[in-house]
């Protein structure tokens, strides 16, 4: 029952999270740590997003967010029986939205991108008692690219801002309990902030001339509480609480944040965000289980940007997972209906309205393949 345990909560690190709040792809799990003896495994997947709405002006915005791929690879070690150490590699957070310029005059051609990669290295420690802790380092690199454009913008419209790539450091902290013969475990992970030194280079717009200088940015702050535990034979239920704290996460520089007399206008602002899973697996045959989850994600404040014009979230996840010997094969499908969003643009708390999006969705398929020794 612990294999498929594992291959569900894996899965869903990969095919659940697509479109997150914020700018978040996926929520940094930690399953592999949680594998039995030796474990190395490779996943990888598509989204198709769907993201569109009306501005201001009347005008249909076409459809914003860009498909993309992902992937992951996780190496677990165990060195005695109460200590053992991962290596994760993982893209949780990133963007791709574009306002195609032949539609919206409000905001046709406002785009940002920005890609990321981490890599985690871990130990945990199992005392004798169920508990055990885990903990370690994530270096993370990442990149961007913002352009401001449409009467929507004002005096910003025609906006570049390049973000050329750049390391941080954060760290990772967690507990566990654990009782195997019913299959049970409750954790809580800590992942601190972390801080990229970026050079940025700006140009158009107000600036008369491209300005180039070094700023500090933050990715955001979280902590997640998974639990699972068995509830009739071959049956398990689990589920997930995470938050992150995305008002942490500003793009400062030279141009932004801008101040007016009603307040300072950020080039992006973020709500925190709460996300809950619930699901249950079940084994069918020796070789084959599976798992529906439920996921939701409530909306946050009344307007969000035009940069990340998603405001909650309801999804679904189906998987089947096929064991053969050492060999585990997790498939999953999930669609996620996401809430109707207001975009705004100004000062906080004094946002315009320019746009709202609705009959938003997103497809995903994800594939995981493991292999214990």
């Amino acid at each position: 029952m612990n294999r498929i345990v594992t291959g569900i909560g894996a899965l869903l690190a990969s095919a659940a999270p697509v479109l997150a709040g914020g700018i978040e792809r996926a929520p940094q799990s930690l399953a592999p740590l949680f594998e039995n003896g030796n474990y190395v495994e490779l996943s990888f997947g598509g989204v198709n997003p769907s993201v569109k709405g009306t501005d201001v002006a009347g005008v249909a915005t076409g459809d914003v967010a860009q498909g993309y791929g992902f992937f992951g690879l996780a190496y677990k070690h165990q060195f005695t029986p109460n200590l053992s150490g991962a290596i994760i590699v993982e893209q949780p957070f990133g963007a791709d939205i574009l306002y195609p310029g032949a539609n919206s005059p409000v905001l046709g051609g406002t785009a940002v991108e920005v890609n990321s990669t981490t890599y985690t290295a871990l130990l945990r420690y199992k005392f004798e008692n169920n508990f055990s802790v885990h903990g370690g380092l994530r270096g993370s690199h990442a990149d961007g690219h913002v352009r401001l454009q449409g009467a929507g913008y004002a005096t910003t419209s025609g906006y570049d801002l390049d973000i050329d790539g750049a390391w941080g450091l954060g760290w990772v902290a967690g507990i566990a309990w654990e009782r195997p013969d019913i299959a049970a475990r409750v954790s809580l992970t800590y992942n601190s902030p972390i801080e990229h030194d970026f050079d940025m280079t700006e140009t158009g717009g107000p600036l008369p001339i491209a300005f180039q200088d070094q700023y500090t940015v933050k990715t955001p702050r979280s902590w997640t509480l998974e639990g699972q535990t068995g509830i009739a034979a071959d049956t398990l239920l689990f589920g997930s609480i995470r938050w992150v704290k995305w008002s942490e996460f500003k793009v400062e520089n030279f141009l932004f944040p801008i101040a007016t007399p009603a307040g300072e206008i950020p080039l992006v602002e973020v709500e925190d965000t709460t996300t809950y899973t619930l699901g249950v697996g079940r084994k069918f045959t020796d070789n084959w289980s599976g798992s529906v989850s439920f996921l939701y994600e409530p909306s946050e404040g009344d307007t969000v940007s035009p940069l990340a014009p998603v405001n909650g979230r309801k999804a679904v996840t189906v998987a089947a997972i096929y064991t053969m010997d050492n060999i585990k094969i997790t498939t999953g499908i999930n669609y996620t209906k996401l809430g109707d969003a207001t975009l705004g643009v100004g000062p906080s708390g004094a946002k315009r309205e320019v746009a709202d999006m609705d009959d938003s969705e997103v497809w995903a398929v994800a594939m995981r393949i493991g292999y214990s020794f």
